[in-house]
C-alpha cells in the first residue's frame, strides 16, 4: 500500500472510505439541485433566497455544537450515525416527493434545510470523531486526509451529474438518488467489525461545555480556529459564487453550474492527496494555504469568460483543501480522544456556523454589486486569516521559528509546549 493511501489497509476503513464516497456524491447532487430550484424555479435569480437557504442549512451548528459534541463523546458514535445517516437521507426522499408532485415552494426548502442542519450538527462531529475508532491514532492524519480526497471526489462527480440531470430531466431524481445513496453508508456501518475497531477511552471530563475548557488551555488549536471561521464564513460561500457566475455573469444553465463546481472539486482533491502524503499536518500550511486561498479568490473575480474562471477554481479548490484537510487533521491528531467529540462539535461549529453571517452578506453582495464583488469580498477572507494566522507565529509565546536545511521553505515552526491531555505535536 503506497504512503499516499496507507490507512485503506484496515478493513474496516476501506469499507467506510466507499459507502461514504456514495453517499457523499448523493449529498453533492442533492445540495446542486437543492440551490439551483431556488435561484431559478423558487425565486427569480435571488441570490440572497440562496443565502438564507445556506444560513439554515448549516446555522444550527453554530447553536447546537456544545450538546452534540457531548452527545457523540457520551454515545457509541458508531449507533449515532446509523440514525443521522438514516435520518438524512428521509430528507432527501422528502425532497424528491415535493418536487415531482409539483407542490414545492420556497418555505418547504428553508424547514428542510434547517432540519438537515439541525441532523448535521450531531453527524459532522460524530463521523469525524469516528474515524479515529476506524484506523487508531498512527493513521489518522492520512486517513482524515483521505476522507477529505472522498468528500471533494464527491463533489467532483456530484455536481456534474446532478447539473446534467436537472437540466434533463429536471430535479426530483436527483433528490431520490441522493436519498438512497445514504443506505450506502447505513449498509457499511452494520457490517463493520466492531473487533477490530479503536475505542477512544474514557470520557473526557467538563460535560456540555468540556471542549470550550479544554480550548482554553490550547492557544494553538483556538487560533486555528479563529483562521479558519474567517474564510469559512466571508470565503467558503462557493455555491453562491459559481451560481450566481454561471448564471448571471456568464449566462449558463444547470448543467454550466455543476461543471463548475466539479472543475473545482478536481483542484480541491488533489489538495487533500497531497496532504495524505505528509505525515504530520502543521501550522505553516494552514496558515500559507489561506493566504493562497485569498489570491486565488482574488484572480477568479478577475476572469473574463466562463472557461477562464471555471481553471481559476482548481486553484481556489487546492488552496481551500490544503487549508481544511490541514487544520482537521492537526486538531483532531493533537487533541485527547476523550475530548475529540465536543472539540470537532465546535470546528464543525466555526467552519459551518458563520454561514449565516456570511452566506446571505455574500448574496446581498452579489445582489447589490454583483458576483464578482461577492468573490472579491473572499479573497479578502483569506488575506486577512494569513495575517492573524502570520501575527500569531510571530507573537506567540510557545512557538519558535527558526531555519530548517531539511525544510523547502527553509523556515520550520514547532510548537514548545505540550498539549494537555493531548498527543504531542
Amino acid at each position: 500500500m503506497s504512503q499516499m493511501f496507507r490507512s485503506l489497509s484496515e478493513p474496516n476503513y476501506r469499507h467506510w472510505f466507499a459507502g461514504a464516497l456514495i453517499s457523499n456524491t448523493g449529498t453533492w447532487m442533492q445540495r446542486t439541485a437543492q440551490d439551483w430550484i431556488v435561484l431559478t424555479m423558487l425565486t427569480d435569480n435571488n441570490a440572497s433566497a440562496l443565502g438564507l437557504t445556506m444560513a439554515l442549512q448549516l446555522g444550527p451548528q453554530l447553536i447546537m455544537f456544545p450538546f452534540a459534541g457531548n452527545l457523540v463523546d457520551k454515545f457509541d458514535k458508531r449507533r449515532l450515525l446509523m440514525v443521522t445517516q438514516a435520518l438524512l437521507g428521509f430528507i432527501g426522499l422528502v425532497l424528491f416527493v415535493l418536487t415531482i408532485t409539483d407542490v414545492i415552494v420556497l418555505w418547504h426548502v428553508y424547514v428542510l434545510a434547517f432540519t438537515l442542519g439541525m441532523l448535521t450538527t450531531l453527524d459532522n462531529p460524530a463521523r469525524q470523531a469516528f474515524v479515529s475508532e476506524l484506523v487508531g491514532e498512527k493513521l489518522l492524519p492520512n486517513a482524515v486526509s483521505l476522507n477529505s480526497a472522498s468528500f471533494n471526489g464527491a463533489r467532483m462527480i456530484g455536481p456534474a451529474v446532478a447539473g446534467v440531470l436537472t437540466a434533463v430531466i429536471g430535479p426530483g431524481p436527483v433528490f431520490l438518488i441522493s436519498g438512497l445513496g445514504f443506505a450506502a453508508t447505513l449498509t457499511v456501518l452494520l457490517r463493520l467489525d466492531k473487533s477490530k475497531l479503536h475505542p477512544s477511552g474514557r470520557r473526557g471530563k467538563g460535560g456540555v461545555l468540556g471542549g470550550l475548557k479544554y480550548l482554553r488551555r490550547r492557544p494553538d488549536i483556538t487560533v486555528v480556529l479563529v483562521v479558519l471561521f474567517i474564510v469559512a464564513t466571508f470565503g467558503f460561500n462557493f455555491n453562491i459564487y459559481t451560481a450566481t457566475m454561471a448564471k448571471i455573469e456568464f449566462g449558463k444553465d444547470a448543467s454550466g453550474f455543476g461543471l463548475l463546481n466539479s472543475v473545482m472539486a478536481i483542484g480541491s482533491v488533489t489538495g487533500a492527496l497531497a496532504s495524505a502524503r505528509r505525515e504530520k499536518p502543521r501550522l505553516r500550511f494552514i496558515f500559507g494555504a489561506a493566504g493562497g486561498f485569498g489570491i486565488a479568490v482574488g484572480v477568479a473575480s478577475l476572469m473574463p469568460n466562463y472557461y477562464l474562471f471555471a481553471a481559476s477554481l482548481m486553484f481556489v479548490g487546492f488552496a481551500s483543501l490544503t487549508m481544511m484537510t490541514s487544520a482537521n487533521a492537526y486538531v483532531q491528531t493533537t487533541t485527547a480522544p476523550n475530548y475529540r467529540g465536543r472539540v470537532m462539535a465546535i470546528y464543525a461549529a466555526v467552519v459551518m456556523g458563520g454561514t449565516p453571517i456570511g452566506a446571505p452578506l455574500a448574496g446581498w453582495v452579489a445582489d447589490a454589486f454583483g458576483p464578482r464583488m461577492a468573490l472579491v469580498v473572499g479573497a479578502a477572507s483569506g488575506i486577512i486569516a494569513f495575517a492573524v494566522g502570520l501575527l500569531w507565529m510571530i507573537t506567540a509565546k510557545d512557538l519558535r521559528l527558526h531555519r530548517d536545511p531539511k525544510s523547502r521553505i527553509r523556515l520550520h515552526m514547532s510548537y514548545q509546549g505540550r498539549p494537555p491531555g493531548g498527543t504531542g505535536h
